[in-house]
């Protein structure tokens, strides 16, 4: 068991740690993180004893679990942080696989990994780029935005990369700021079944973005498909913190980039950590490159299920349902009932929502001192998909062959599934939690 770290300051700046500290569970997290509920038994892994004469570069990478997509909609620390960016090369790209590989197949093993810091020092570039798209749309012949596929402002795509920042969704944390003006939304489970978002900005840049909370494995499997984006976090345990140094982004923690961090009156600790946009990029002056897109976008809508509403319950804390506004031509998200806002005003509103089911296991490292255990999704592979958008629902399978590759989109026909131009969120879930969708005067539909 990793020990204690010391709780978040109190104070609107993150302390910087020492390199070298000893990495924990976050136990300014445990009056809210408590242990996940008892997991499914067909979604654990046995608990298989550590082998530790056997090479990390023998462990098979994760290929995901196939699932069946049912009709209807589908289902469903303390160490140094890094100071600037870490390419990696194909060998360390086969040792943070293996650790992944690791941590899904070997329950309540103990890792004991060493933190790491970058110091802000450059690495050699990538032997390789990875595998993502081109880009799939114009606005009018003109440029457009990778990773919304609609017109920039300004004419032009901002020469800079795609910026990723963990903002907390607890309810203590709400309302958030900056998530309107992200390109795509990424909510991701953890542990105590509350969920965290990675926020991606390019073509937007809002004066503020936060509450800003740690980094989590999952981390590295949604950002490594966008072509080496800037991590901004606040900590996280140490087995976490070496995969994403070895991942292919750029990392930074605020506990040691404190100086970009702004006062937000009115917020108490652990959810008083803002940045600008700006600020971020502003780590990373010298990358000039814009992601590729990673969805293909079409303002031709689709065929397919009226649906006016979807429903994922998470847990109590995070019961999200989104609601289809025909006025706005966006979907409203709603939490337990309630509008959730933002705190510039105005209700939370997208115009793509992408159901991924996944698989999840929990382990083996602790997440906090109450023993929640790091939520392990499985994103590569293949699963049951579900794309929302201009009030319908299309149906599908998500696929993605390998870390590198950009999560593919595939309609029961085979075809790619297209976005609308505009904010997409996306929804991972994992297989034990039911998605419910109604349409209008229909009985509701429930997978997986």
């Amino acid at each position: 068991m990793p020990d204690d770290i010391t709780p978040e300051p109190t104070d609107d700046v993150p302390t910087a740690v020492t390199p070298g500290d000893p990495g924990g569970p976050e136990s300014w997290d445990t009056a809210t993180q408590a242990n996940p509920a008892a997991t499914p038994a067909g979604d654990l892994t046995q608990s298989i004893p550590a082998d530790t004469t056997r090479s990390m570069a023998g462990v098979t990478p994760p290929t995901g679990t196939p699932v069946t997509a049912a009709a209807g909609a589908a289902g469903a620390g303390s160490g140094a942080g890094a100071g600037g960016g870490r390419t990696r090369t194909s060998a360390q790209r086969n040792w943070m696989i293996a650790v992944i590989a690791a941590a899904v197949l070997v329950l309540g093993a103990g890792i004991a990994l060493a933190a790491t810091s970058g110091g802000g020092k450059k690495k050699a570039p990538p032997a390789a780029a990875p595998n993502i798209p081109g880009p799939t749309t114009t606005a009018a012949g003109g440029p457009v935005c990778p990773l919304t596929g609609l017109a920039p402002a300004g004419g032009a795509v901002p020469r800079r990369p795609a910026l990723a920042v963990k903002v907390d969704n607890y309810p203590d944390a709400r309302p958030q700021s900056g998530l309107d003006q992200a390109d795509i939304v990424f909510e991701e489970p953890v542990e105590g079944g509350i969920t965290r978002f990675a926020a991606v900005f390019q073509c937007q840049s809002p004066a503020l973005i936060g509450p800003i909370r740690s980094a989590r494995a999952v981390d590295l499997q949604i950002l490594d498909q966008l072509n080496k984006p800037i991590l901004v976090h606040v900590g996280g345990i140490n087995p976490v913190l070496n995969i994403l140094q070895n991942g292919n982004l750029t990392d930074f923690d605020l506990r040691t980039h404190g100086s970009i961090v702004q006062k937000v009156p009115g917020r108490v600790a652990p959810y008083d950590t803002y940045i600008s946009a700006a600020a971020g990029w502003g780590l990373e002056p010298g990358d000039t490159t814009p992601p590729a897109p990673l969805f293909t976008y079409s303002s031709t809508a689709p065929t397919g299920t009226a649906v006016t509403s979807v429903h994922i319950p998470f847990t109590a804390t995070n019961n999200t349902l989104w609601t289809w506004s025909a006025s706005s031509g966006r979907w409203l998200l709603s939490y337990t009932g309630r509008p959730a806002t933002i705190a510039s005003g105005g209700q939370i509103a997208t115009t793509n929502i992408v159901i991924q089911t996944v698989h999840v296991t929990y382990g083996p490292w602790l997440e906090n001192s109450e023993g929640g255990l790091e939520v392990q999704s499985q994103m590569v592979g293949s699963g049951p998909l579900t794309v929302l958008r201009n009030g319908v629902a299309v149906t599908g399978t998500w696929k993605r062959a390998a870390m590198d590759d950009p999560t593919t989109l595939t309609a029961s026909d085979g075809s790619t599934i297209a976005l609308q131009p505009g904010q997409t969120w996306v929804e991972i879930v994992p297989s034990t939690v039911a998605v419910t969708t109604a349409g209008p005067g229909a009985a509701s539909t429930t997978s997986p």
